[in-house]
């Protein structure tokens, strides 16, 4: 039997035959549920997570929104990836649009010295 694959399988699909994420510049990958933001930077040779980060690990300093959570968020994974010596990557925005929080994320590992 035959399964149709929703616009959301087909869109992630489509964003990742494209992009392969290798020991020198590892992929960037983002998930979003309605509450938290998620961000993994994946060796795809060897299938291995080098780093996880989720916005529940951020300390819950002020109120702010998911917009600037997800920056702070960037910017911490940008952190954590430069002690272990990861300066480039190749971001996997998934089946998201890069706007909104996804693009907050993007934005706050670029300020936090990730290059992609």
């Amino acid at each position: 039997m035959l399964q149709n694959k929703t616009q959301k399988q087909r869109r992630q699909a489509r964003v990742r035959a494209k992009i392969f994420g290798t020991k020198d510049k590892p992929r960037l990958s983002v998930f979003k549920s309605n509450k938290f933001i998620f961000a993994q930077i994946i060796n795809d040779e060897i299938g291995q997570t080098l780093i996880g980060i989720s916005e529940k690990e951020l300390p819950a300093k002020e109120k702010s929104n998911k917009t600037e959570r997800a920056k702070q968020l960037g910017i911490v994974l940008a952190k954590k990836a430069l002690s272990k010596k990861i300066k480039t990557v190749v971001f996997d925005r998934g089946s998201y649009l890069y706007h909104g929080r996804i693009k907050a994320l993007a934005e706050g590992a670029r300020e936090g010295g990730l290059k992609f």
